[in-house]
C-alpha cells in the first residue's frame, strides 16, 4: 500500500492517535526516505485510558525512531457536543506544531461516512465534497494520504507489517452519529450497494472539483474589481454565506458588499440606510444624492422620454403600494411585481429615486416611465437616467 498523494511538504508530523489508521500512517510515512517525519499525539484526557495511549505513542515512536510531541489539551464544550469540541482542542493544538504540514489518517470509509452525515444533515455542496486530500490550516497543509485508501487495506497493511495499535473505547459507543453509521447503517448500505464508500468518495470529489472553481471564480472577480485577495478562511466564509443566504444578506469584504439574486453576483459599496427627503428637481442635467449613492441625470430627445409639460418633477424614495405603466398596452401594476418581473434586487429597490408630478408617479429607474406621462412622437421629451456609484 502507498499513500495516494504526492507529499506538500519535504518535513511533515503525523496526527499520531495510536488507533491503527495513525499507526499505519507513521509506518507508511516514515519509510519514505524523502521525508522528514515526526508525530504530535493530542492527550485529550477524556478516557481513563489516555494516558495508556500516551504511553503507546511515545514506544512505537521510540521503536520506529521518530521524535514524538505531546499536547495535553483541556476540552470546553461551550455549546458543542463532545466530538466538536474535542476536535476543536485537536485543531488548536495542531496549529501550534513547528512544522509546516500535518499529516492526518482519515481514509475512504472515513470519508464516505462524513459525506454520509453531512448529507443527512441536510449540507450543501460543501458539505458533500467530504473532507478535501489537502487544506490550508492557517500557515500550514492539512494532508490526507489515505483517503482513497479503504480501511480494509489499512488493516491488512498493519497485519502484515506485524504493527500493533489500541482500540479506543467510544468507537463501541453507537450514540455518536459516525459510530451507528459505522457499525449499523454502513454494513445494511453494503449488502445492497457493495461499493457505496467509493461511490460516495468519488461524488465526493466531483463537489470537492466543483467548489475549487467556485473558489478561484470568486478570488478572481475580486481580483478584476481591484479589491484585496480575501484569506483561505474568508473566502470559504463568503462562499458559505453567499450559497446560503436569503438575497438581503450582504458579505462585506475591503468595503463592499457582496449579495447574489438569482444565481447572479452584485458587488456594491457599503452604504448607510439612506436618510433621503423628497427633493424638487429643479432643470438641472445632473443632480447629485449622495444618500442614494448616486447621480440622476437628465437629456432632451425627440419623441422619447417625459413629456416637457409635465414639469415641475421631485425625487421620492418608494414608500409601498406604487403602481405604474410603462407600456400603455399592458395594465398599471405594482413597482414589486415590476422590480421581481425585471430582476432588480430587493436591496437596490429601497435606494432607487422615484420622479413624481405632484402625487403621480412618472419614472421609475429600471422599469420605465408611466404612459400617462410619455412623450408623443415628435415632440420634445426628457430622459432620466440613474447612475448609482456603488459600484466598483
Amino acid at each position: 500500500m502507498a499513500s495516494s498523494r504526492k507529499p506538500p511538504s519535504a518535513e511533515v508530523a503525523v496526527a499520531l492517535s495510536g488507533g491503527v489508521d495513525s499507526t499505519v500512517l507513521l509506518h507508511l510515512l516514515r519509510g519514505n526516505p524523502r521525508l522528514s517525519v515526526s508525530a504530535i499525539h493530542v492527550h485529550h484526557g477524556l478516557s481513563p485510558n489516555a494516558d495508556a495511549w500516551t504511553s503507546f505513542c511515545r514506544k512505537l515512536c521510540k521503536r520506529l525512531k521518530v521524535s514524538l510531541v505531546v499536547r495535553r489539551v483541556s476540552v470546553r464544550r461551550a455549546g458543542k457536543g463532545l466530538e466538536a469540541a474535542a476536535r476543536q482542542a485537536r485543531y488548536k493544538a495542531f496549529s501550534e506544531a513547528k512544522v509546516p504540514c500535518i499529516a492526518l489518517a482519515h481514509n475512504l470509509d472515513d470519508q464516505a461516512e462524513t459525506v454520509l452525515m453531512n448529507l443527512l444533515r441536510g449540507a450543501g455542496t460543501r458539505g458533500a465534497s467530504g473532507m478535501p486530500a489537502r487544506a490550508r490550516f492557517g500557515d500550514k497543509v492539512l494532508w490526507r494520504p489515505l483517503l482513497a485508501t479503504s480501511r480494509k487495506e489499512i488493516l491488512a497493511y498493519a497485519r502484515r507489517n506485524g504493527l500493533d495499535w489500541i482500540e479506543d473505547e467510544s468507537n463501541a459507543d453507537e450514540a455518536l452519529t459516525r459510530n451507528f453509521i459505522r457499525r449499523r447503517v454502513g454494513p445494511l448500505l453494503e449488502q445492497k450497494f457493495p461499493q457505496w464508500k467509493q461511490s460516495l468518495a468519488r461524488a465526493a470529489r466531483h463537489f470537492s472539483q466543483k467548489e475549487i472553481r467556485r473558489e478561484d471564480l470568486l478570488r478572481s472577480y475580486l481580483q478584476s474589481k481591484g479589491l484585496k485577495a480575501p484569506s483561505e478562511a474568508k473566502l470559504l466564509e463568503m462562499l458559505k454565506q453567499l450559497g446560503s443566504s436569503g438575497s438581503r444578506t450582504a458579505v462585506a469584504h475591503d468595503g463592499f458588499a457582496l449579495r447574489l439574486y438569482r444565481n447572479r453576483l452584485f458587488l456594491e459599496k457599503e452604504l448607510a440606510a439612506p436618510g433621503f427627503q423628497s427633493t424638487a428637481w429643479e432643470g438641472q442635467s445632473r443632480l447629485k444624492l449622495p444618500e442614494l449613492g448616486g447621480e440622476l441625470r437628465f437629456r432632451k430627445a425627440r419623441g422619447r422620454g417625459i413629456a416637457l409639460e409635465h414639469r415641475p418633477l421631485s425625487i421620492r424614495l418608494r414608500s409601498g403600494g406604487e403602481r405604474l405603466q410603462p407600456d400603455p398596452r399592458r395594465p398599471r401594476r405594482t413597482l414589486k411585481n415590476l422590480f421581481q418581473e425585471a430582476g432588480i434586487p430587493p436591496w437596490q429597490r429601497e435606494r432607487l429615486p422615484l420622479l413624481y408630478r405632484g402625487d403621480d408617479l412618472v419614472w421609475v429607474p429600471g422599469l420605465g416611465i408611466d404612459a400617462r406621462f410619455q412623450a408623443p412622437s415628435g415632440t420634445q421629451g426628457l430622459i432620466p437616467e440613474w447612475r448609482s456609484a456603488a459600484k466598483p
